[in-house]
């Protein structure tokens, strides 16, 4: 059996779903026993634990052939990133507690970079989780092609995708997370000894080819549009956004080509789902709601 943490989001979802192809069991770890009930409809054995109480999160790693672990994203931290601190303290704990023999954690391209950005974050949980004794494969997923998600109404609108990657023709490694959580749960099944980094990139994407993937899914024309970085504050500010920073410096990261992949990526696994393919199913999501 291998519990799933983040199992009612999209990539914890994914992964339990490939599990359960396989004719694994499953332990579905979620906040509220509500929650998992369509997961327990497809013979997954629920267990309720979050990130502000180590214990039922111990209990729910216990006992288990393995585990999934990611935390839950925080995209407007505050500084610092007490928020994240105190949610890798606690699965930290649970995990020394529960001592599951494997685990796959869920990271990041760019988890390594010393320079102040959002994906600080997990370089955070990675240093928090290696002097455990377990076997911890960290799986650092590229850009998710899902953020393309938050342009659909102004390519369908307008015909304009504001881009805040940029240039428009610069490429950056990105995964859908289907993706994600299929190869999430194929490492579970290996075997390996200590502790190792997984990079898992689908394909080098330019904002120019995101605009192309929804001209043919909306069958319009439309193109991608830089939004100048002297208005991102205000922007981010004006969304709900209180400390945009970071999310500002992670951007500055991709455009600039210090958050990338060592060697381009020469060694990473890669994804089956190209980026016309996952705009077209956001646009179906869309479209079907």
């Amino acid at each position: 059996m291998f519990a799933v943490t983040g199992i009612t989001g999209k990539v914890g979802g994914a992964v339990a779903r490939s599990l359960l192809n396989a004719g694994l069991s499953v332990r579905a770890v979620v906040r509220d026993l509500a929650k998992g009930s369509q997961w327990a409809a497809r013979g997954c054995e629920v267990a309720v634990g979050d990130f502000d109480d180590a214990a039922p999160l111990a209990a729910a790693f216990t006992g288990v052939d393995g585990a999934f672990a990611m935390l839950p994203p925080i995209f407007d931290p505050s500084p610092a990133f007490p928020e994240a601190k105190a949610m890798i303290a606690t699965l930290r704990a649970a995990i020394a507690e529960g001592l599951p023999p494997k685990v796959v954690v869920l990271s990041t391209v760019g988890a390594e970079s010393p320079r102040p950005n959002l994906l600080n974050q997990l370089g955070l949980l990675e240093r928090a989780l290696a002097d455990l004794p377990m076997r911890i494969t960290f799986l650092r997923a590229a850009w998710f092609m899902e953020n393309a998600a938050a342009d659909i109404a102004s390519a369908s609108e307008t015909g304009v995708i504001r881009s805040y990657l940029q240039p428009l023709d610069h490429a950056v490694p990105m995964i859908a997370a289907e993706d994600v959580g299929r190869t999430a749960a194929a490492l579970l099944q290996e075997d390996w000894a200590g502790h190792r980094i997984v990079e898992l990139q689908g394909e080098r994407v330019t904002p120019n080819a995101i605009a192309s993937a929804f001209a043919k899914a909306l069958d319009r024309s439309v193109r991608a549009e830089a939004v100048p970085r002297a208005r991102w504050e205000e922007i981010f500010r004006s969304e709900g956004m209180r400390n945009p920073l970071p999310r500002m410096q992670m951007i500055d990261g991709f455009n600039e080509g210090w958050i990338a992949f060592p060697n381009w990526g020469a060694g990473a696994r890669t994804g089956r789902i190209d980026i016309d393919s996952a705009v077209a199913a956001l646009v179906r999501k869309e479209t079907n709601r």
